[in-house]
């Protein structure tokens, strides 16, 4: 028997998502962003269901995610899977090919090397807009050169930096710089800007395509607007053991807790190797019986203890970590991190379940 370490996806609560943005995103293309394994959401479970509900264009970072995508989805119907990072060698390039792959190019070299393999497919064109990351210098260059090369080119796009901020100056800036770009490389090209936040906080920029990823999964990519998305993961681990303890004992390693009572200490199946930050130790909670309850002690690698005091928490039962009763958002900012660190932190050994 498997460990009861189980994280729940909830296919209803992604389609409601998926649903949501499409009507916030009016006329535009959803181009759905499931890289990283649909955020630690399993690949598996969440494309078959967007495709379901009629989305055809589907974001990964490389080439190796893409063949995993092609895999799942089969080459039926007009589906496009777009390489957010492009092609990197050769290889790359092959695959492309072979599984009708869509790069987005930031540099020359790639168009070079989609050529020598012979990709008669798309591209997109990634420009930088103020965010300097990734970015074409050059990106007229590039169009003449997917020009020659009889490549097609399907879009100029580009990444925010800072729309989870609606007020944030870089917004509007690098709305003024993408447009300037676009017109100046080819007015007439399909364009793309926003990402989840995005859609939220600039509805004036949506343009042809617009990229949802955090979204999809439920967590609220714009604190001051929310619009009712619904969480799609719930992690869980399941009780282990339930002890009393006196006071003046201590719990988990370096002896970090020291009850200042007799209380009663639950063990849940579930450690930083399952996804679970260690700096929730001695300063998280969980749900269970209706309530949140305390983590206590040091996060261990296959273990979590939580204080189950005046409780009838016994062996077997569940408790959620973060999911419908614990948002993944709350969880982060109580870290100073953010929603994607914990989605895509779930561990291999957690089984994911559609529910």
């Amino acid at each position: 028997m498997p460990r009861p370490a189980i994280t729940h996806i909830h296919l209803d609560n992604l389609r409601h998502n998926y649903r949501l943005l499409k009507r916030t995103a009016k006329d535009s293309e959803i181009m759905t962003v499931v890289k990283a394994n649909a955020y630690g959401h399993e690949l598996f479970l969440v494309a078959p269901a967007l495709l379901e509900e009629g989305c055809t264009s589907f974001a990964v970072t490389d080439a190796t995610e893409g063949c995993e995508l092609r895999s799942i989805l089969g080459f039926y119907k007009k589906i496009e899977i777009v390489l957010l990072s492009g092609i990197f060698d050769e290889e790359d390039a092959e695959l492309a090919c072979q599984h009708q792959l869509t790069p987005t190019i930031s540099e020359l070299q790639q168009v070079h090397l989609l050529k020598q393999a012979g990709f008669n497919g798309n591209v997109w064109i990634k420009i930088d807009s103020g965010m300097n990351r990734l970015g074409a210098k050059t990106p007229k260059q590039i169009l003449e050169a997917c020009f020659q090369a009889e490549i097609n080119v399907c879009g100029l796009m580009s990444h925010l930096a800072c729309a989870d901020e609606p007020n944030h100056q870089m917004n509007q800036k690098q709305a003024v710089a993408f447009n300037e770009m676009c017109d100046q490389i080819s007015p007439e090209l399909p364009r793309s800007l926003l990402n989840s936040a995005g859609i939220i906080s600039m509805p004036e920029h949506t343009y042809h395509t617009v990229r949802p990823g955090i979204a999809l999964y439920g967590a609220e990519p714009v604190a001051a607007q929310p619009i009712g998305l619904k969480p799609v993961m719930t992690l869980t681990g399941e009780i282990m053991q339930v002890r009393d303890i006196p006071a003046g004992v201590s719990v988990s390693y370096g002896a970090t807790f020291t009850a200042d009572q007799a209380m009663t200490i639950a063990v849940v199946g579930l450690g930083y190797a399952d996804g679970v930050p260690r700096s929730l130790s001695n300063h998280g909670h969980v749900f269970i019986h209706s309530q949140k309850l305390a983590i206590v002690g040091r996060v261990c690698m296959d273990y979590t203890m939580i204080d189950v005091t005046d409780t009838d928490t016994k062996p077997g039962d569940a408790v959620e970590f973060w999911g419908e009763n614990i948002l993944a958002n709350d969880v982060a900012r109580s870290l100073d991190t953010i929603s994607y660190t914990l989605f895509t932190g779930v561990g291999e050994r957690v089984r994911r379940k559609a529910v």
